[in-house]
Order: structure tokens, then C-alpha cells, then sequence
């Protein structure tokens, strides 16, 4: 089959096209032939050696991808030669999705949305596997107040929907132009539930978004400086949410002096276990959602075909913070 692999850390001109062997499977694996891939910030950090690469088990990157099953092992039920399936395949599968095929295990399979087209598809899992595993594990109750850093990406679109579709209503977040707040307006959030995080005074805004009441819950998508307003708009003993691992010294001192729960969400997490039921699971939840219409894929912009200009252009997007809310797609197949 063919791939584009990384070469060494570096820049994107480590990237290069090579023909390697299709994957094999074994009793309990699917091969699937990829029809579309997603990009995620942690493939340009892994392309850079940062601490991300740790997860690294292919050279192959790509972590996320719809497409067609095209071979089975004889233990594998529930899918059938030629059925539509998605997958956040992280390191559990064979190689990277920046490839024609993938070899992964059958539990974490799903098929995809009836009412969703492949390249939306392979936008959805991580995001959607994320926002469940928030929603699960806070259980937040409609009187709960919550701030969401970031909520106009893929995460929090989804997280604001299903939060939303639970009743509950005290939800502030935060947008930086005119499309993301436009996005969360369609997601269903008022215009003054959304508060731009470029303002100087962007910490009192939010406060005072929330009754100026301080929040029960914090949802960081962003960390850095967001996990230090984070930690400046939380009550006593609320609870900080960490997404990124990237909350910062002075965040972590004032988090503790207020007493907060931090909660990391952590999606390989289960995976390190060796739980992969867990995503097919809640894949297939996931799926439910999506074609009742309670949540729907985030905007995505097809960048490209399967060629190295691709991967480039989409590293350099995501590595400059251009993506503007968009999940970018490469087309491996038609």
C-alpha cells in the first residue's frame, strides 16, 4: 500500500511517499481501506519530537479516519466486507492513518452515521470521544454553571450540544472572530453566553457572562494562559477540567489554593489499559446522537487528496493556529 511517512523529527520535508506492506490481521482485527483522515494538533506535535511523540508507535502518523471494511478476521462480528466505519484509532491500530489501509482491532469499530458523509466522519471521533468522556465522568446537573475554553472547535461544539440536549444552560465560553462566534450561535448559545478571549479585560467579561458568579465547573480545551483565567474564575472547591496538559505553574498554585477538583480527561488513557471496548462503545452512542440530530460533526474543510502538499499544508495550518474552527480532511479514496 502506499503512505506518507515521517522520516526523522522535524519539519514537514521529513514527510515522504513509500509503498510498504498492507496490513495483516489477525482473528480479532479489521482491515479497513481508508477513505478519509483527519488532522489533529498531536500529529504536528509528534512530528516535531514534542512530548506527544511519546505515543508514537508508527512513522506512519494520522490518528482518526472513516472508510470501508475490506477484510475481517473470522472472530469478528457485527461488521460485515463493505460496510462504513469511523475510528480513533490513536496507537491501537497497525500503523497511522496518513495511509491506504489500517489493520485495527474490532472493538473499537463503528460503523458510521447514516446521515454523514465519510470526510465528516473522520472529523467526529476524537472530538465526540472527548466530549462524552467529559459529559460521563462530570455528570453536571442543570443549576451547575460551566466555562468552556475554546468551545468554537471540534471539541466544544460537540460538548455544548450534548450539554444543551441535558438541560443544561449556564454555559459561557469563548470565541476570537466573527465565524467561531457564528458557530456556537448555531450550536445554540446566545451571543452574550460568548465572550472574545483577545479583550484585556476578557476575565471580568466571562464572570460577569456567569451572573458575576464564579463557576462550578471549568472545561479547558485551550490550557496555557487560558488555564491561568481558568483558575481566576472558578468558586472554592469547584472543579478544573484539563484537556490539554498544558495548565501552567501559576494555574496549578492557584487552583490548589482554592481547594479545586482537577479532573484530566484523558482519551489513550484507556487504551494504556488495554480497555479498547471503551471506544467502540461509546462510538457507536456517538453515532445514535449524530443521527437523531443531537450532535453533529464540526465543520470541516477538505484540504486535499493523498499527496505530500497535503500533509504540509495541513501541519502548517494547524501548527499556526490557522484552522479557523475547521477539522481538516485529506481524501485518500474516492
Amino acid at each position: 500500500m502506499k503512505a506518507i511517512t515521517l522520516r526523522q523529527f522535524g519539519t514537514t520535508d521529513n514527510f515522504f511517499f513509500t509503498e510498504t506492506d498492507t496490513p495483516a490481521i489477525s482473528d480479532n482485527d479489521v482491515l479497513v481501506k481508508i477513505y478519509s483522515t483527519a488532522f489533529n494538533p498531536i500529529d504536528y506535535q509528534m512530528r516535531i519530537g514534542a512530548n506527544e511523540s511519546k505515543r508514537m508507535h508508527s512513522h506512519i502518523l494520522g490518528r482518526e479516519f472513516s472508510g470501508i471494511v475490506a477484510k475481517k478476521g473470522k472472530l469478528v462480528k457485527d461488521l460485515e466486507i463493505g460496510d462504513s466505519v469511523y475510528c480513533a484509532s490513536g496507537s491501537m491500530g497497525s500503523n497511522g492513518t496518513y495511509a491506504e489501509y489500517i489493520s485495527v482491532p474490532q472493538q473499537i469499530l463503528a460503523k458510521m452515521p447514516a446521515n454523514i458523509s465519510f470526510d465528516q466522519a473522520a472529523a467526529l471521533p476524537i472530538s465526540a470521544l472527548t466530549a462524552m468522556q467529559c459529559c460521563n465522568r462530570l455528570k453536571i446537573s442543570p443549576e451547575e454553571s460551566v466555562f468552556i475554553s475554546g468551545g468554537a472547535g471540534g471539541v466544544g461544539l460537540v460538548l455544548i450540544k450534548i450539554l444543551l440536549s441535558q438541560g443544561v444552560r449556564k454555559i459561557v465560553t469563548t470565541a476570537g472572530n466573527p465565524g467561531s462566534r457564528q458557530e456556537l450561535i448555531n450550536a445554540g448559545l446566545r451571543n452574550d453566553q460568548i465572550i472574545d478571549y483577545k479583550a484585556s479585560n476578557a476575565v471580568p467579561l466571562i464572570i460577569q457572562a456567569n451572573s458575576n458568579q464564579l463557576f462550578d465547573y471549568c472545561i479547558d480545551l485551550v490550557g496555557r494562559q487560558m488555564s491561568e483565567r481558568c483558575s481566576n474564575i472558578l468558586r472554592l472547591n469547584g472543579t478544573y477540567v484539563d484537556v490539554t496538559n498544558l495548565t501552567t505553574d501559576e494555574a496549578h498554585e492557584n487552583l490548589f489554593n482554592i481547594g479545586a477538583v482537577v479532573v484530566h480527561i484523558s482519551n489513550y488513557a484507556y487504551s494504556l489499559k488495554g480497555n479498547f471496548a471503551y471506544y467502540g462503545d461509546l462510538l457507536r452512542r456517538i453515532t445514535g446522537l449524530v443521527e437523531k440530530g443531537v450532535i453533529s460533526p464540526s465543520p470541516v474543510q477538505v484540504i486535499g487528496d493523498f499527496e505530500l502538499s497535503t500533509v504540509r499544508k495541513a501541519h502548517a495550518l494547524m501548527e499556526s493556529n490557522q484552522t479557523q474552527g475547521h477539522k481538516l480532511i485529506m481524501r485518500i479514496s474516492e
